[in-house]
C-alpha cells in the first residue's frame, strides 16, 4: 500500500455498530415482552419460568448464542461446517441479594464429520475470549469456562 493510500485509510472516521435499542413491556405478574425498538420478533421473559425464560436464563442464552454464532462462523471459514451445534450453560449464582451470576460453564456439543477437535476448541476459545460482545459486556473477572463434546466424544 502506498503512503498516499495509507493516509487515505487512516483519515477515514471509525464507524462502530449502532446502539442496541430494545423495549421491555410488563404484561402482568412477572412476565415481560422484549422487542427491538425498530420492530421484529419479541421474546417473553418470566421470572417464574412459566411463560418463558427468566431474565437470568435469557442472559445465559444470549452468551451461548453469541459465542455459538462465532463458532459457526469460524468453522465455516475453515470449510469444516457443522451439521449440529448446541450449548448447555450452567450459571452459578450468589445466594444473597441480588442473585447475580458468579461463574458460568458452557458445554458445546458439536456434530460434524470434518470438524477436528483442535479446530473446534480454537474456535470456541476465540469466541469466548475474543469475539463475543455479550461476554465482553459481563464482568471481566467472572470466570467463564467451557468444554467440548465433539461427535459424541467428551473431553474436558
Amino acid at each position: 500500500m502506498s503512503e498516499e493510500q495509507l493516509k487515505d485509510t487512516t483519515a477515514m472516521p471509525v464507524v462502530g455498530k449502532l446502539p442496541a435499542s430494545v423495549q421491555v413491556t410488563w404484561t402482568g405478574d412477572h412476565v415481560f415482552e422484549g422487542v427491538r425498538q425498530s420492530g421484529g420478533p419479541s421474546i417473553t421473559m418470566d421470572s417464574t419460568g412459566k411463560q418463558g425464560p427468566s431474565p437470568i436464563d435469557t442472559l445465559l442464552c444470549a452468551l451461548a448464542a453469541c459465542t455459538a454464532v462465532d463458532v459457526v462462523d469460524i468453522l465455516t471459514k475453515r470449510r469444516t461446517p457443522m451439521s449440529a451445534l448446541s450449548v448447555d450453560v450452567n450459571g452459578e449464582r450468589f445466594s444473597g441479594t441480588p442473585g447475580r451470576v458468579t461463574r458460568i460453564h458452557l458445554i458445546y456439543h458439536i456434530i460434524g464429520s470434518g470438524v477436528e477437535r483442535v479446530h473446534a476448541e480454537r474456535a470456541i476459545d476465540l469466541a469466548v475470549t475474543k469475539y463475543c460482545s455479550v461476554r465482553d459486556s459481563l464482568d471481566a473477572n467472572m470466570p467463564i469456562t467451557w468444554a467440548l463434546e465433539l461427535n459424541g466424544s467428551y473431553e474436558g
